[in-house]
């Protein structure tokens, strides 16, 4: 069997090759085969059809889009934001534990201090299994930030209110948390505000501090808390004022960017 050229196929004289025609003109036999696919990839009337490839693969990128998405909503209830709705469903309890009993009894601040630190373990562990395992959805985004700054919220409030911890300490601290998610939230049409490295540390050494408030320390221990709660309020200033500078210099860019673009667009 002797290959033809592409055109040739589906022309006049590769179609006598192929053997007797019919009534309808066309013709009876097998086709030859050619090397773009020639009259087996035809159809009766000789019209070119698409590729398999293409069809099959557009019919694949459709499916594959739609079972994404079903993957995606389904996986609301992955690991990750299991550990997020954990740490949510620890609030309440690090609260009542951590007031149980006048909220000076030493057992019961131990308590307190394992549910705090259960929530900022799985703080870190469901952001990076998100990430690694492609578990991210819409409900991670929204909740993990919640429940990270309701347990430091909780345990700071409680801290302040039983007198063992400066209320202007708790200001800075939310008022810097609080401040910093409204502005991702206004800058957020320019672009992301990336973690810091600065971030993370404000925020392993806000835990720690935290943590040793909780817990009934006395002695060096307490005084040892006092420093390192002085480390986390100069953190939490220092990266606050960077997270400031990022934002108005993604604000500048951002617009600079849609200025240049709409002028190249009117040219």
């Amino acid at each position: 069997m002797t290959g033809v050229p592409a055109s040739a196929a589906g022309g006049s004289s590769g179609a006598r090759r192929t053997g007797p025609r019919g009534p309808s003109g066309a013709a009876h036999g097998p086709a030859e085969r050619t090397p773009s696919g020639g009259a087996a990839e035809r159809g009766a009337t000789g019209q070119g059809v698409p590729e398999r490839g293409a069809t099959e693969g557009g019919v694949a990128g459709r499916g594959g889009k739609i079972a994404a998405a079903a993957v995606n909503q389904a996986s609301v209830w992955n690991v990750a934001n299991l550990l997020t709705m954990l740490r949510l469903l620890l609030v309440p309890a690090f609260v009542a534990l951590m007031l149980g009993n006048g909220g000076y009894d030493p057992a019961w601040r131990s308590f307190a201090w394992a549910a705090f630190a259960v929530a900022m373990i799985t703080d870190l562990f469901d952001g990076h299994l998100a990430r690694t395992y492609n578990l991210v959805t819409d409900f991670g985004k929204i909740a993990d930030p919640i429940a990270d700054k309701a347990i430091m919220g909780a345990a700071l409030i409680c801290l302040s209110a039983l007198g063992d911890l400066p209320w202007w300490v708790t200001a800075v601290i939310l008022g810097r948390e609080l401040g910093i998610t409204v502005l991702r939230f206004v800058v957020i049409r320019y672009g992301v505000i990336p973690a810091s490295r600065g971030g993370k540390l404000k925020t392993l050494t806000q835990g720690i501090a935290v943590g040793m408030y909780v817990l009934a320390l006395t002695g060096p221990l307490a005084t040892l808390r006092f420093w390192v709660m002085a480390a986390a309020v100069v953190l939490t200033v220092a990266t606050g004022l960077d997270y400031v500078k990022q934002a108005i210099v993604l604000r500048r860019r951002g617009i600079a960017e849609r200025r240049a673009a709409l002028k190249k667009a009117e040219a």
